[in-house]
């Protein structure tokens, strides 16, 4: 509320001016009743007889003009007497608003505050436990849950970006390295140049690998899917493991497949990155002479796609870590071949299905990922 010709200098002055306001108003009703029963009450005074005189301190006065001043000198003192306490009540009412709105907006005061002392570099900051347990305190706390969330993200994306820094800078590394060596050789031949070339190219695929897979994330971490299909989980399945068989072939990998026709509704191009990265994975961090295991189960609200592989041992304390960007089973950032994004990828995929995807250690070495999308049945 803002009146004619008063600065809004703030919450609390505009609190007291509305309270004051307000009490000012009830008090003039007030005044007005008061000064309607007076008149009244005098009024109804039975009339003495015309020509009746009263005697009134030695003076003898006609009893219809003694009426008469007795009615306005009664609200004369009433009105006397209301405007003093008008005064004072509307002088009180306006000290207390001041006084007590201050009190009441402390813990506002401290939420400013405390939002102005904030950056990115001081996320640290919190307002705390307030003393007062209203709207206030409740408003206190969203704010420090939502800061507590944002700092995590800024964490997180600072980690991301200096992993995905590191990850560039290592192929570019390689193809530096390539270049000066070759190129600070003068005698170097065709031989030495075709042999830096497919480092080169083996450097530019694996950068450019990376900048795919950090694209796809980027488009599905924390988006919905736009268009959604019936998809069945086992041409899924079927598709991404043409383009692993012959990696798989080369290592020894004894695979099963138990791909029961499975529908869930989906993007098709999404979920077939979901089963290629897990057998992605199921291949290149297995053991030579390994085994991979391969399901699909149909149902009435979840369709399920598991993928159990063996391999070397894992820490269950650190399964979850293996869905967060660069991390790779037993080592960040070191692996010879992919990014560690692939489980990223899963995960903000089959998220943005409304899905949910889990892990856990297989005995004796490996892993076992299970994914949950929508059924289609």
């Amino acid at each position: 509320m803002r009146l004619p010709g008063l600065p809004a200098r703030g919450l609390r002055a505009r609190i007291t001016v509305l309270a004051t306001v307000l009490v000012a108003a009830v008090s003039v009703v007030l005044l007005w009743l008061a000064w309607r029963l007076v008149g009244d009450s005098v009024a109804a005074v039975p009339d003495l007889p015309p020509g009746t005189t009263v005697r009134v301190d030695g003076v003898a006065v006609e009893a219809s003009v003694l009426a008469e001043y007795l009615r306005e000198h009664a609200r004369q003192r009433m009105l006397l007497a209301g405007a003093v306490a008008f005064l004072f009540v509307v002088a009180a009412a306006a000290i207390l608003a001041w006084t007590f709105t201050s009190r009441v907006l402390r813990p506002l005061r401290e939420i400013t505050d405390t939002a102005r002392r904030l950056s990115v570099e001081s996320m640290g900051e919190r307002i705390g436990t307030l003393r007062t347990r209203d709207e206030l305190a409740e408003l206190a706390h969203t704010f420090d849950a939502m800061l507590d969330r944002l700092q995590a993200a800024f964490d997180a994306q600072r980690h991301f970006v200096a992993n995905a820094s590191h990850e560039l800078r290592t192929p570019l590394s390689v193809i530096r390295t390539e270049l000066d060596v070759t190129l600070s050789d003068t005698a170097a031949d065709e031989v030495e140049l075709r042999r830096m070339a497919e480092v080169v190219r083996d450097a530019t695929d694996r950068a450019e690998r990376l900048v795919g897979s950090l694209l796809l994330l980027a488009r599905t971490d924390g988006a919905g899917v736009a268009a959604l299909e019936r998809v069945d989980l086992a041409v899924v399945v079927d598709t991404a493991w043409r383009a692993v068989r012959s990696e798989a072939d080369k290592r020894g990998l004894r695979v099963e497949f138990d791909t029961a026709p499975a529908a869930a509704t989906g993007d098709p191009a999404l979920l077939e990155r979901v089963a290629g990265n897990l057998l992605e994975n199921a291949v290149r961090h297995n053991v030579d002479g390994g085994w991979i295991e391969v399901a699909t189960r149909p149902g009435e609200r979840w369709s399920t796609l598991t993928v159990r592989s063996s391999g070397q041992l894992i820490d269950p304390v650190t399964v979850s870590e293996l869905f967060e960007p660069f991390r790779r089973a037993g080592v960040a950032r070191t692996a010879r071949s992919g990014a560690g994004l692939g489980l990223s990828i899963v995960r903000a995929a089959v998220r943005a299905h409304g899905g949910s995807v889990a892990a856990e250690p297989v005995v004796g070495g490996g892993l076992s990922v299970t994914v949950q999308l929508p059924s289609a049945a």
